[in-house]
């Protein structure tokens, strides 16, 4: 059950195919992968918290991608850090910073990659360790409402649209404007209880395009060994032809046995794209 807006009723739409282009968006991931192929500058602000709230080990800088004959470097056009966000070895100290730099840091150069997402499978099951970790939470990120393979107690509960978790959640629909776009604002928000992992998500859809030009969600779960909290905000801007991401924020705690716990803020801000 959807509750639907008065503006939507109006408009006909056909929500059955609404709900079948949500489940199987690719638009969301594709805008990631347009940065694999892309030079553009981004502003990286990452901050580590303690327990009170204050800031003990934070990362500032400028950097920029460089993209040529299908290889991709980064320059750091400049960068101050603080505290012990490295180790003496120069790896970052955080699990968090890590997950950061997986995202938006290239190290050395890469080549060969493309933006095609057809036909995409996410090899969890072979990795270990922190590439196993960042692999996961990309499906987190990139594909929420799917099943998540590998994390232990976990089980199906991102899988929100299956049958045996459905009922846990209230679903709404929209016709809204967003930053002079028509968009379907897409809001998910759990019931409470209980067996959820992720407790809201709102995703603006362009009305034309069916493209995602936002998406903030919240995401937490307790499974004894670790937990997390989780809020995300995405926004998403147009180069050319492709819809690439322009603001990323976060802020999460994570808390994971025989590890120290993780308070992390971070904030990229992404422009001057070009091919």
């Amino acid at each position: 059950m959807i509750q639907l807006s008065e503006v939507v009723v109006r408009n006909n739409l056909d929500i059955n195919s609404f709900i079948k282009r949500v489940k199987n968006d690719t638009t969301f991931y594709k805008a990631f992968k347009n940065l694999r192929i892309l030079s553009f500058t981004s502003l990286n602000d990452i901050r580590m918290k303690d327990k009170k709230g204050e800031i003990k080990a934070s990362l500032q800088s400028k950097t920029r991608q460089h993209v040529l004959k299908g290889c991709r470097t980064m320059e750091v056009m400049n960068e101050t850090s603080n505290g012990d966000f490295y180790e003496k070895n120069g790896d970052y100290n955080y699990y968090t910073a890590e997950l950061y730099a997986g995202l938006f840091f290239t190290k050395g150069q890469i080549c060969g990659e493309t933006n095609v997402v057809a036909g995409t499978q996410r090899d969890v099951r072979s990795k270990s360790g922190i590439e196993k970790h960042k692999e996961q939470l990309k499906m987190l990120f990139f594909d929420p409402g799917k099943k998540i393979p590998g994390i232990p107690f976990m089980g199906d509960k991102t899988a929100i649209f299956d049958n045996d978790h459905i009922d846990r959640y209230d679903f709404s629909l929209d016709y809204v404007d967003y930053n002079g776009q028509n968009c379907y604002l897409f809001t998910i928000k759990a019931k409470g209880g209980s067996g959820v992992v992720i407790d809201n998500m709102s995703t603006w859809f362009n009305s034309s395009t069916m493209e995602i030009v936002a998406r903030n969600y919240d995401l937490s779960y307790d499974a004894g060994v670790y937990d997390f909290d989780v809020h995300m905000e995405v926004q998403m801007t147009q180069f050319g032809n492709l819809t690439v991401p322009s603001t990323l924020r976060y802020y999460g705690t994570w808390d994971v046995a025989f590890k120290k716990k993780e308070r992390g803020a971070f904030t990229a801000t992404l422009f001057d794209f070009s091919k």
